[in-house]
């Protein structure tokens, strides 16, 4: 069967990503609360964050993220000329990426320790050694997310989004129940022993043994069974011609380590310079910041590249920019409210969702205004995740890297200037304006490069979203305040009663200003994300 035998819809692709990312970033929120419960916005928490530096990098320095995007438009046009070609070249890529790969990762695991110095200058020798020990753990887990990425891409070119909508779920799944498990297995045998103390032993090994079986069966053995029983052709290769031209593409997103891919790891590694817990509380308030890209924004971008790439291919440029500009309205419409009612709530928000055993009231505190500072930047990040694939299905991901680099470089001695002499909010404004200054200057060049034909209406649009729902989230505010101020209950029950009531008044503000000030906003939307 050929590899372009099927065809999805853009729609239902979407929705298809956008229901897998709503229980991804569900599972991913229960991961994060089981975390967070069991041991807070510690030390133990900082390690485990930390850990995934060194491992993310390897990701970044192999493209793996954007393996479909620089594979998928090489393939697409072999597979049309030579079916047979296009397996050999198919080859040659997984081949090299399982051996650098592997090498990365070999090397980084004999040097953990001296790694471990480099990206968490602010731990002590103990806190060190224990993250020497966690990163030994997970960085096998990006052999099998890089060579796996190779036949999820296989999968985009076919349009068939069910695996790689199940990778993150089982991926999340297999890390929770790491965590939970691995400390009640000595149970069986050891008589005396209970939960709380094998969880004080193994912290948190169980989780990273979790993320490294995650990667295996989610990211790597489902999409290569996948492919296999669809009539995977591989042969040991080492060369083709089309190499050289694949390694053009991917070497600028290899080299050009942006503020987008860094910006996570930057607030681990400078969090790593203030007190114990910093790390993992702009973690958890990144994890709760992103969750709309994560629902709206990542779904829309995914499932849209491989349809912008067959509009250019087919010389519809007109149709590539109106696709575009559609994504880009329809996630700004969601998007700038979900983030507006987010800053307003973001205290009953971080309760429901952490507060309990080792985090407590003193932690949700703390988090809240990183929360609010790192939501900012959301929106921006929204036309980003659009922006780049219109950048990369033009086979241009120079432009993305240098600027991204530039933006880096630039944000690196600010960020150490903050983290060692001023406070966690500084790095995280310091997050969201970087960020933003970036997709900014990359709005800049594609205007001047080609016009503004894929901006039009964006500001028509997020002004009509904004006088909509920042009203509302102003009444939801102070509902909340006054509903914490005079209620004595639970916290964690006081947050389920504040997120009910001023979402209910959130939302109803909302929808009566917007039938007066954006009466097309239903029929917008179904236009937006739901018609090819």
């Amino acid at each position: 069967m050929s590899i372009l035998g099927a065809k999805q819809s853009l729609g239902l692709a979407a929705i298809l990503l956008a229901a897998s990312n709503l229980l991804s970033r569900l599972m991913g929120l229960i991961r994060d609360k089981v975390i967070s419960w069991q041991f807070g916005a510690g030390s133990e928490a900082d390690l485990y964050f930390a850990a995934f530096v060194v491992p993310d990098i390897i990701n970044y320095l192999l493209a793996g993220g954007f393996m479909s995007i620089t594979i998928i438009p090489l393939l697409a046009r072999t597979f049309q000329e030579d079916e047979n070609d296009a397996w050999r070249f198919f080859s040659t890529v997984l081949t090299w990426i399982f051996l650098v790969a592997t090498f990365l990762t070999v090397i980084c695991m004999f040097q953990a320790e001296a790694l471990a110095g480099i990206i968490a200058p602010g731990f002590n020798l103990e806190q060190k050694t224990r993250l020497t020990y966690f990163m030994r753990i997970v960085l096998p887990a990006q052999v099998f997310f890089l060579t796996g990425a190779c036949f999820t891409a296989l999968l985009f070119l076919r349009r068939q989004f069910r695996v790689p909508a199940l990778t993150p779920l089982i991926y999340n799944g297999s890390i929770i129940l790491g965590g939970l498990l691995l400390p009640a297995i000595p149970l069986i045998w050891e008589e005396g022993s209970n939960y709380q103390s094998q969880l004080e032993h193994f912290g948190m090994t169980g989780y990273c043994l979790g993320v490294t079986i995650g990667a295996f069966i989610g990211a790597f053995l489902l999409p290569y069974l996948t492919v296999k029983r669809q009539g995977l052709h591989f042969k040991l290769s080492f060369s083709h011609p089309l190499l050289k031209k694949f390694i053009v593409l991917a070497l600028p997103l290899m080299l050009g380590q942006t503020i987008i891919m860094l910006d996570e790891q930057f607030l681990r590694i400078f969090g790593s310079f203030l007190d114990s817990g910093t790390v993992a509380l702009l973690n958890y308030g990144r994890r709760v910041a992103l969750l709309p890209i994560g629902l709206i924004g990542q779904a829309v971008a995914v499932a849209s590249y491989p349809f912008l790439v067959k509009l250019l291919a087919s010389g519809e440029r007109e149709r590539f920019y109106g696709t575009i500009n559609q994504a880009m309205q329809a996630g700004l419409s969601l998007i700038l409210p979900c983030v507006a009612y987010i800053f307003a709530a973001a205290w009953p928000i971080l309760t429901f969702i952490f507060q309990g055993g080792r985090f407590g009231q003193p932690e949700t505190l703390a988090c809240t205004p990183l929360l609010q500072i790192l939501i900012l930047a959301v929106p921006l990040w929204m036309v980003y995740m659009v922006l780049v694939r219109a950048f990369y299905a033009q086979e241009d991901t120079i432009t993305p890297a240098v600027t991204g680099t530039i933006v880096t470089l630039i944000a690196v001695p600010i960020y150490y200037f903050v983290s060692s002499r001023i406070s966690a909010k500084a790095i995280a404004l310091t997050s969201a304006v970087s960020v933003s200054s970036y997709i900014i200057w990359l709005m800049l060049i594609w205007r001047k490069r080609f016009g503004g034909a894929i901006f039009k209406g964006l500001g028509r649009v997020s002004c009509k979203a904004l006088f909509c729902a920042l009203p509302a989230a102003l009444v939801a505010w102070q509902i909340s305040a006054l509903l914490i101020k005079t209620l004595e209950l639970s916290p964690w029950l006081l947050s389920v009663l504040v997120l009910a009531v001023s979402g209910i008044v959130y939302l109803a503000l909302f929808f009566a200003l917007a039938a007066f000030i954006w009466p097309d906003f239903w029929p917008f939307l179904r236009k937006g994300l739901l018609k090819r």
